[in-house]
């Protein structure tokens, strides 16, 4: 079992999460951070100068690379997609270098963040991963940052990679800008509202990477997603249910979604009916396979 743990974007909410369970099991964890820190596991890189502490891999069994840039926080200005992909490709590339030019190093795996932006919009259609590419930027985005993961084989490295939908957190991520519109009495479906959305816990996330690390014959790619994903309605009426709003039998028109988002309403309204059949193949335990149990265990503080 790996013993020592590099994450990168160890301070988002992944990555926070992450570091604490692992801490709490007895591992030792690195992390790489833009900044300067106190902590004597914490080391520093810049993706975009492309330099980075080599002492990062000192002792790490495994990589577990989350960093990258906020996808849906900016308009998407040509600059501003540019550095979405750069943030996840060229921190790749740097990673993997570090580890070519080490004199000597004990790195077996390299576990990655991708996402379900990698199927496009779908529609009705189960997603397996062998589902092909699909068309977008996001689609774009995901097909250049998995390539890029996948350049570990080269260094005979084990290599997972996460595909991820709504991770489901009251500490960030998209839940409470999904549930900021239902405190409002605002709540009501995004466009159709018929668009397939995949979630997952924060708890399962962070076990299915630990499983990740843990397990040597998980390889490839994953759909890091509930078995169970429902359609934008049933998530807004289900957010409504457990904050005591209403919920309005009306539809956000998408030329709206388009006025006050720009390009990012394909993130909005993309639908990935997935399948987390090979994860569950895998021997992967869900604690949350119910959004409204899921909901209901984050809300009940």
């Amino acid at each position: 079992m790996a013993k020592k743990i590099l994450i990168t974007g160890a301070t988002g909410l992944v990555g926070t999460a992450l570091k604490k369970q692992l801490l709490s099991r007895g591992y030792g964890v690195n992390t790489l951070s833009r900044k300067n820190s106190k902590d004597p596991n914490n080391f520093t890189w810049d993706v975009y100068q492309g330099t980075i502490d080599p002492a990062c891999i000192a002792g790490v069994d495994a990589v577990v690379h989350l960093a990258g840039e906020a996808v849906a926080d900016k308009k998407w200005t040509p600059e501003r997609k540019q550095q979405i992909i750069d943030s996840r490709v060229k921190s790749t590339e740097l990673l993997f270098n570090t580890i070519k030019s080490a004199a000597s190093h004990q790195i077996k795996s390299f576990i990655s963040s991708s996402a379900v932006g990698y199927y496009g919009d779908c529609g009705d259609e189960i997603l397996t991963e062998e589902s092909a590419n699909g068309y977008g930027f996001l689609a774009e985005c995901c097909k250049l940052w998995e390539d890029a993961v996948d350049e570990g084989k080269k260094l005979s490295l084990r290599i997972v990679k996460l595909r991820t939908g709504i991770v489901l957190s009251t500490e960030g991520g998209a839940l409470p800008q999904l549930a900021q519109p239902v405190k409002l009495f605002a709540g009501a479906a995004l466009d159709s509202g018929k668009q397939w959305t995949p979630w997952l816990h924060i708890d399962d996330m962070v076990e299915m990477y630990i499983d990740a690390i843990e397990n040597p014959k998980m390889e490839g790619n994953y759909n890091a997603c509930a078995p169970f994903p429902v359609t934008n309605k049933a998530l807004t009426k289900a957010l409504a249910k457990q904050l005591h709003r209403p919920f309005w039998p009306i539809h956000v028109p998408k030329a709206a979604l388009n006025l006050l988002l720009g390009e990012r309403t394909e993130a909005v309204l993309m639908s990935s009916n997935t399948s987390a059949q090979k994860i569950l193949d895998a021997g992967f335990k869900f604690r949350f396979t119910h959004l409204d149990e899921a909901l209901k265990a984050l809300y009940r503080g």
